[in-house]
């Protein structure tokens, strides 16, 4: 089985084959990297590491970055206090990093080079400032202001000792930087398209039509913004048979919870499908078993899974999923992955089987087990690819491994969505080479009539 069509701003538009149009195709140069990223990946879709050797290199890796997030992680937690530190402060910092590049230039440069670097911090202080009350996205403006500001100054003085004569040069790399920073904060986040997969199963009747499954992964809400009404106009105008979601509904450390609870809600309860709406939690980080029962109580719409297995009787045959809820241990999801599919209620190989579970760190043993599908979600696509490196963070124990989009391995088909909303906390509200997405699976039979049983 392969996807069907690469992702929808790459010229068939919100609704692909539906024929709705371009999604604001190239809207920005750098949509031509996702573009092509989208046509390679949907043609060659990504294969499990032929060796374990593989994996456990990737666990490494991972394991070492997580050990320094993990050290990391209360100082990021005190960037937020940033945000209360007064503006005036702020601009006297600013003042502060151009008065060194100042320093670093040569004195007929020294004065232009200074002032270039004030202006470009004023501008990225504007984008920031105008995100929340234009209501495109709610993060701190400080936190990211600063480390900005203090990167462009860096550049500058580097630049400025290597290059003394080449004022240009500066200005090229800072409006670069500009245009960059435009396009992740202003325009990545809200190009939510839809992608397209395929899958043909000989566990499910092949004379039925396909079953549409909608796949959405990781709101991470902090306000109903341009993005999830985009988000509900697809659900309704794609008009799924089922729809699964992969976990984390809220934005972390979200300041106002009651807000985003609210909010949330107002998302969630316009989701319909005819076969049923069925969602999991995400990262215990990001919201707790209390705070998914908040979001879900009272909702007649849609089903909250936790460690349970049920039967989808769909039209070309029974689909049973497994919703977990997910730790982020592996010593403890997978004893309980196993546990969970052989309890004697559950069914056969012979059964379609669907795992839906936050992350895509699972793989080797669902693979192992014979599921036929494992959705999931949780590395946002790494939400900052570089170009022709890719991912450098993803939160997977596998790191890069299974950072985004479809892996055939030996019997399951994974897929891991880049989700749709992005990291909270002090993190910038930003997406480069990473758009938003869900994903339409049409999943068809080619058993039973197929084989004349």
């Amino acid at each position: 089985a392969r996807s069907e069509s690469p992702l929808s701003p790459c010229g068939r538009g919100d609704l692909g084959e539906r024929g709705k149009g371009s999604y604001k195709s190239f809207v920005h140069p750098l949509n031509f990297y996702n573009c092509s990223l989208s046509r390679y990946t949907a043609k060659h879709p990504a294969r499990l590491p032929p060796h374990r050797v593989s994996l456990r290199r990737a666990a490494w890796v991972n394991q070492a970055m997580k050990s320094t997030y993990e050290s990391m992680f209360g100082p990021l937690r005190w960037l937020l206090y940033l945000e209360r530190v007064p503006s005036w402060a702020v601009l006297g910092f600013s003042v502060g990093l151009a008065a060194v590049v100042y320093l670093a230039w040569p004195e007929q440069d020294a004065a232009a080079a200074a002032g270039f670097c004030l202006a470009v911090v004023l501008i990225d202080w504007l984008s920031l400032a105008l995100l929340p009350r234009t209501g495109r996205s709610f993060g701190p403006v400080k936190p990211p202001l600063i480390s900005l500001a203090v990167v462009r100054a860096a550049t500058m003085v580097v630049l400025g000792l290597v290059a003394p004569n080449h004022l240009w040069v500066a200005l090229v790399v800072n409006l670069a930087i500009t245009a960059v920073s435009l396009y992740a904060l202003w325009v990545a986040p809200f190009q939510l398209g839809v992608t397209y997969q395929t899958l043909r199963s000989p566990k499910l009747d092949a004379g039925a039509p396909p079953l549409r499954l909608l796949h959405i992964g990781d709101l991470h809400v902090e306000r109903i913004s341009p993005r999830e009404r985009a988000l509900n106009r697809l659900v309704k105008e794609l008009a799924p048979d089922i729809i699964v979601f992969s976990g984390d509904f809220v934005s972390l450390l979200h300041p106002d919870p009651d807000q985003a609870r609210d909010h949330i809600r107002r998302i969630i309860e316009e989701w319909q499908a005819p076969l049923g709406v069925y969602v999991i939690g995400g990262s215990p980080l990001v919201e707790t078993e209390a705070m998914v029962a908040s979001y879900v109580e009272g909702l007649d719409n849609l089903r909250w899974l936790r460690d349970e297995m049920i039967c989808i009787n769909t039209p070309a045959g029974p689909v049973y999923l497994l919703g977990m809820a997910t730790t982020h241990d592996r010593d403890v999801d997978v004893p309980r992955l196993r546990a969970l599919t052989q309890v004697a209620s559950n069914p056969s190989k012979d059964a379609f089987r669907l795992l839906l579970y936050h992350s895509p760190d699972l793989a080797p043993e669902v693979d192992e087990l014979g599921y036929d599908l494992y959705l999931a979600g949780h590395t946002h696509g790494g939400q900052v690819r570089l170009p022709f490196v890719g991912a450098l963070i993803t939160s997977s124990e596998f790191w890069r491994t299974y950072a985004m989009g479809r892996y055939d391995m030996q019997n399951t088909t994974l897929y891991v969505t880049r989700g749709v909303g992005m990291e909270g906390a002090s993190a910038p509200r930003i997406r480069l080479l990473a758009p938003p997405e869900i994903v339409l699976w049409k999943i068809s039979g080619t058993g039973r009539a197929a084989n004349g049983s």
